[in-house]
């Protein structure tokens, strides 16, 4: 008998073997050829997108006149809004001394303290416009360039306060810019302004606080964003009937100069001679219709609002130059 007749479970087995292995190769093979083809068809569609990316429209004439338009326009639009920051933009700011800064900062809360003092404003002990961490130390001379910046700005900012009739001023609050901690201030690449924030918690008759709101967002030369505000009563508890404060009507006067007003006492004759006649009493102007202002402020009292404001002052950065 041959070896084959023998081992007919291992030529089967090693036939089965071959079948299969040819067939995994030529299925490989296959799949092979399919990725090929599917890679160099990415790769053309790949190339082809990349190609209308960065190439100009497809050329017909009025695409192109259209896309030309769009950016004259939006380069127009841009140019002019920039302008109309320009007066907002300050100039280069130069760092000045240390000391400098420091002689600057002493005349604005001299200055600030007098506006304060002549409208009877209450003051914090230790007012100093924000800047209190300078009172007994020097800034760094990286920082005196936009300390003065935002130092002009409270100072008008105060004033403002001052002018409106405030009763009194109760906290000041700045946090501190990355110049101050040595750092430097890197601005975004679409960034066109720099806010620099300040807190102020006051209180005031609603009159003041109208007008000091008014007067901060409406500055010469000063552009100035109320981030956030929250207004309150003073007091917390409402107006009662006993707040009303009515004026009282003042006493007439005697007619004919009598103390008794004019009339007969019993057993007397009315004197007539020598007597002037008694004007007839006019009746009081009466209150006009639509004027309830003065009425609602004696029901209400004398009552004041507790405002705590955020504001933003804006340093607008160098135009961008356009593509």
């Amino acid at each position: 008998m041959s070896w084959i007749q023998d081992n007919k479970f291992l030529v089967a087995l090693g036939g089965g073997t071959l079948v299969g292995a040819a067939v995994i190769i030529f299925l490989g093979l296959q799949g092979s050829s399919k990725y090929e083809q599917a890679q160099m068809d990415y790769e053309t569609a790949f190339g082809e997108a990349s190609g209308f990316v960065k190439g100009p429209l497809y050329p017909k004439d009025q695409n192109r006149d259209g896309k030309k338009k769009a950016l004259d326009e939006y380069r127009a639009a841009t140019e002019s809004l920039q302008a109309a920051f320009a007066p907002y933009r300050p100039k280069e700011l130069k760092n000045g001394t240390p000391q400098e800064f420091t002689s600057s900062l002493k005349a604005a809360n001299e200055e600030v303290r007098k506006a304060f003092e002549n409208s009877e404003t209450k003051l914090p002990d230790a007012f100093f416009l924000g800047f209190e961490n300078y009172k007994s130390s020097l800034a760094r001379s990286n920082s005196t360039g936009i300390l003065s910046f935002q130092l002009a700005s409270i100072k008008d900012i105060m004033l403002s306060l001052a002018k409106s009739g405030a009763s009194e001023l109760k906290n000041v609050h700045r946090p501190l810019l990355e110049e101050e901690d040595g750092r430097e201030f890197k601005p975004a690449d679409t960034a066109v302004a720099r806010p620099l924030p300040v807190e102020i918690t006051f209180l005031a008759p609603e009159k003041s606080v109208r007008e000091f709101l008014s007067s901060i967002v409406k500055a010469d030369g000063k552009y100035v964003v109320i981030r956030s505000i929250r207004i309150a009563n003073a007091k917390k508890d409402p107006p009662r009937a006993a707040d009303a404060k009515f004026e009282k009507p003042a006493a007439a006067a005697p007619a004919g100069g009598d103390v008794f007003g004019g009339f007969v006492l019993p057993g007397e004759e009315p004197k007539t001679e020598g007597a002037p006649a008694a004007a007839p009493e006019t009746a009081p102007a009466p209150e006009p219709a639509g004027n309830s202002s003065r009425i609602l402020a004696q029901v209400l009292g004398n009552e004041e609002l507790q405002v705590f404001v955020r504001l933003d002052i804006m340093q607008f950065l160098p135009a961008k130059k356009l593509p």
